[in-house]
């Protein structure tokens, strides 16, 4: 059978991977060395210089590609390193349409750091494909879409937008971190690159920080590999290790992550004290049916507001939580809690951030893979 024959839970064991040359080892292992004897000048074993290509972050980045069901992987320091890998594909005067629910970081990056290089970015609500459509025009090079978005577990429809951006010869990346490769997969959705903040549910343990882009073209790989070797940004081989380690157990832990995710939600969403619940597997939530026919499951994040909550309300309830930890980040095996609109979303303007949803009183979840009855309780004790 072969590699492109495998399924899913399969690929995360052997996807990309063969036992190592010298010794036969199962795992790849740790080149932990910057640099490669040479027999003569130029000619080498395939690897010279360990920011231009490691063997451990190169199983990495096969197993990157074959999760994703695409042709090349490319690892990184952060997954804002890989983000702004991908801003460097333009030039000034270009345009990019973004959600307007994202990652706080992702937003800072777009507008604090190139905005002042002459890239224009536009934020809109992508549920409808109209919105993107609307703001199209010759300077347009980027559609840059999350789904389910942070924190707000919007929807966005892959294949509209894919078809809409190849319409008017436009690339589109998709910030794949909250889904992962086991519940959704982007290039087969027709975008043109898929990226993640690895140190999320692949990794899984939260002891790594890394990011990653997947593609399939050729064409824009080379470029891709190009702005990595030269601006740096890159993993080391211990990360790329533990991350390796992390896509082995991805399928059993999203299994489980999506398993307490509704349960939780569920125990949310009937509680008294509880207004709102933002989560996709509910059949009310906005574009659910678009979440159901492109997704395999609907994750284990989850955002909430206390009924008639405020700042002091949220914060008192995240402060009680004993298993959830109140901590930045998400895709762990423990369950965390956050405050977007302090922690993770405090880079963005407080009127900007409501605009979209992301009130003082909302809270966010990253359902772990523990008992889901000892979450419940936690939750209950919090919320009083």
């Amino acid at each position: 059978m072969s590699e492109k024959e495998l399924r899913f839970n399969s690929k995360v064991i052997h996807g990309g991977q063969k036992p190592d040359k010298a010794y036969g080892a199962v795992m790849p292992p740790i080149y932990q060395t910057s640099t490669y004897a040479q027999t003569s000048p130029g000619e080498h074993m395939g690897f010279e210089y360990s920011r231009s290509a490691n063997p451990t972050r190169t199983a990495l980045e096969n197993a990157l590609a074959s999760i994703e069901n695409g042709n090349f992987g490319l690892a990184f320091a952060s997954g804002l390193a890989a983000m702004d890998a991908v801003i460097k594909l333009l030039e000034p005067g270009d345009e990019v349409i973004s959600t307007n629910d994202l990652y706080g970081g992702s937003y800072r990056l777009f507008r604090q750091v190139f905005e002042k290089y002459g890239i224009k970015f536009h934020f809109v609500g992508m549920q409808e494909v109209s919105e993107i459509a609307a703001l199209i025009n010759s300077n347009t090079k980027l559609v840059w879409v999350e789904t389910p978005t942070n924190p707000m577990m919007n929807i966005i429809d892959l294949k509209a937008v894919s078809e809409l951006a190849k319409s008017n010869k436009i690339l589109m990346a998709v910030d794949n971190t909250f889904a992962t490769p086991y519940l959704q997969q982007p290039l087969d959705l027709g975008a043109d690159i898929v990226m993640h903040s690895a140190t999320k549910y692949l990794g899984g343990h939260s002891d790594v920080v890394v990011g990653a882009l997947v593609v399939k073209d050729a064409a824009l790989a080379e470029k891709l590999y190009f702005i990595q070797n030269a601006s740096g940004a890159v993993c080391g081989p211990m990360d790329s290790f533990l991350v390796l380690r992390g896509i082995k157990t991805l399928h059993v832990r999203m299994q489980r992550h999506c398993e307490n995710g509704k349960r939780i939600a569920e125990y949310l969403l009937a509680h008294p004290k509880i207004e709102k619940v933002y989560w996709p597997g509910f059949k009310n939530h906005p574009n659910h049916d678009v979440a159901t026919k492109q997704m395999k499951a609907y994750g284990g994040m989850i955002s909430f507001v206390p009924k008639g909550g405020n700042f002091k309300d949220a914060i008192a309830i995240v402060e009680k939580l004993k298993v959830f930890t109140l901590a930045e980040s998400l895709g762990g095996v423990e369950s965390l809690a956050g405050h977007p609109a302090s922690m993770t979303h405090a880079s963005i303007p407080k009127k900007e951030r409501e605009k979209s949803g992301v009130v003082d009183s909302l809270i966010r979840l990253s359902v772990g893979i523990e008992d889901a009855r000892d979450l419940i309780s936690d939750l209950e004790q919090a919320i009083g």
